[in-house]
C-alpha cells in the first residue's frame, strides 16, 4: 500500500517535514511507501515553487478541496497556530491521518476539540500526532530510556531552557510569530512548548503546577514586506508586538519535583540552544541541542575521587534510530528528527497504534503554556494544571 501526503502549508517548517517525508523511505525499511502526492500554500506560484524544490508530486491553493480527496491518506499540517485546529478536525473527520506541528493550537478550548476529534477517529482507525519532534533526537530518545531505567535514581530537580537571539534586532521585522492572533503566544507557546513536552517525555513526570512571568522587550517592529523563516524583510510603516519575548516559570511536577524553565528570544548570541539538566539521588543527566549528539551523565554513585560528568556519543548502532544511518561517530543533523518522525509516524498507522506524541499530550502541553500565560497575566502565582486527557478524548 502507498500513503500519499498531503502537506499544508510550506516554509521553514515545510522544507523540515518534506526532508523528513523525502528521506524515511530511503533511510527506514517502512511498512507501507509513501507518496509526497501535494503541498498547499495560499500563494499559488510560492507552493508550485515548493513543490519542484522539495519533491512533491503536485501544488494546489484550496486545503478543504485536497483534504477532501480520496487519494490522500495523510494531511500534515505546518501552518501558523491559528488554522491548526480547523485543518485538522476537517482532516481527520475526513478520514485522514494528520501530523500536525506544535503547539497542537493557539488556545486551550481549540486544543480540546483537536483532542476530541482526534479521539472520535482513532476509533475508525485514523491516527494523529503532534510534532514535537526534538523527542526523535536520538540523544533526546537516550535520556528517556536512562531516566526510565533509573540511572539518575528519583528525579529531584530539572533545568530546561530554550534561547534564541534572533529578535535582539529590533528592525527584524513583524512576522506572523510576533502576532497574537496568528501565533497564539510569541517565545512562550513557539519554543517554551518544546522544553515542557522535552521535560514531561524525558522524566515520564506532568507537570502540575506553574508560576511565570512574560516580557515583550520590543514593543513595535517595522511591518514586514517579505520574510521565510526567522528573517525578513521591513517594509514602510511599524506595528505592534501583540506577543511576548521572554518566558520564564518554574514549575511543579507530578512527583513533587521543582523544574525552572526559560523561553527566550533576546539571548544574545545563542542561536538555537535547548538545554535540559535532569538531577537525581543516584546520578544526572544534560543535553545540550548545540552538540545535539552527545549527552552528558554524571555517575554519583561512583567512587568520590572518580565523579565527574561524562560525555556519551550517541552515534553507536544500539541507540535510538542510529542503526539505519552510518557508522559510529558519523554524526547527524537537525533534519534527522523530521525523517524519524515520518517513520514513526508511518510505522503507527501500519500498526494501529497512536504513535506519541498524541494530541492528548499535545493539549496537556497546551494546558500549562495557558496556566503560565494566566498566572504572568494575573500576577497570580502558581496555577494549577488540569490532569492529562483522558483516553477517552
Amino acid at each position: 500500500m502507498t500513503l500519499r501526503v498531503a502537506m499544508i502549508g510550506h516554509g521553514f517548517m515545510g522544507a523540515a517535514h518534506s526532508v523528513g517525508w523525502r528521506q524515511a523511505p530511503a533511510v527506514f525499511d517502512l511498512p507501507d511507501s509513501v507518496e509526497m502526492a501535494v503541498v498547499v500554500g495560499r500563494n499559488a506560484p510560492a507552493a508550485a515553487a515548493a513543490a519542484a524544490k522539495w519533491g512533491w508530486a503536485e501544488s494546489a491553493t484550496d486545503w478543504r478541496e485536497v483534504v477532501a480527496r480520496d487519494d490522500i491518506d495523510i494531511v500534515d499540517i505546518v501552518t501558523p497556530g491559528d488554522s491548526h485546529a480547523e485543518i485538522a478536525i476537517a482532516a481527520l473527520e475526513a478520514g485522514k491521518h494528520v501530523l500536525c506541528e506544535k503547539p497542537l493550537a493557539n488556545t486551550v478550548e481549540q486544543a480540546e476539540a483537536m483532542a476530541e476529534a482526534a479521539g472520535r477517529a482513532a476509533a475508525r482507525g485514523v491516527r494523529a500526532m503532534v510534532g514535537f519532534t526534538y523527542r526523535r533526537t536520538p540523544a533526546v530518545t537516550l535520556l528517556r530510556d536512562l531516566v526510565a531505567d533509573g540511572v539518575v535514581g528519583t528525579v529531584q530537580q530539572v533545568r530546561a531552557a530554550y534561547r534564541q537571539d534572533w529578535l535582539v534586532d529590533a528592525r527584524m521585522p513583524l512576522a506572523w510569530r510576533l502576532q497574537k492572533e496568528h501565533a497564539g503566544s510569541g517565545a512562550l507557546g513557539d519554543i517554551g512548548a518544546h522544553i515542557i513536552d522535552m521535560t514531561q517525555f524525558v522524566t515520564g513526570l506532568d507537570l502540575t503546577a506553574v508560576s511565570g512571568i512574560l516580557d515583550t522587550i520590543v514593543k513595535r517592529r517595522p511591518l514586514l514586506a517579505s520574510g521565510s523563516g526567522l528573517t525578513g524583510e521591513a517594509g514602510d510603516g511599524f506595528g505592534e508586538v501583540t506577543v511576548d519575548d521572554v518566558a520564564l516559570f518554574t514549575g511543579r511536577l507530578s512527583n513533587g519535583a521543582l523544574a525552572s524553565f526559560e523561553a527566550t528570544r533576546f539571548a544574545t548570541g545563542r542561536k538555537n540552544a535547548l538545554t535540559i539538566e535532569i538531577s537525581g539521588d543516584r546520578g544526572a543527566l544534560a543535553f545540550d541541542l548545540e552538540d545535539l549528539n552527545a549527552v552528558q551523565f554524571y555517575d554519583n554513585t561512583a567512587p568520590e575521587g572518580m565523579r565527574g560528568f561524562t560525555k556519551i556519543l550517541v552515534t553507536d548502532p544500539s541507540h535510538p534510530y542510529v542503526g539505519a544511518w552510518w557508522p559510529a561517530g558519523h554524526t547527524l543533523g537537525y533534519e534527522h528528527g523530521f525523517v524519524h518522525q515520518a517513520k514513526d509516524l508511518v510505522e503507527g498507522i501500519v500498526a494501529g497504534t497512536d504513535p506519541h506524541p498524541t494530541f492528548r499530550d499535545g493539549l496537556q502541553v497546551q494546558r500549562a503554556l495557558a496556566a503560565v500565560e494566566s498566572s504572568a497575566t494575573h500576577n497570580s502565582g502558581w496555577v494549577h494544571i488540569d490532569p492529562p486527557a483522558t483516553e477517552g478524548l
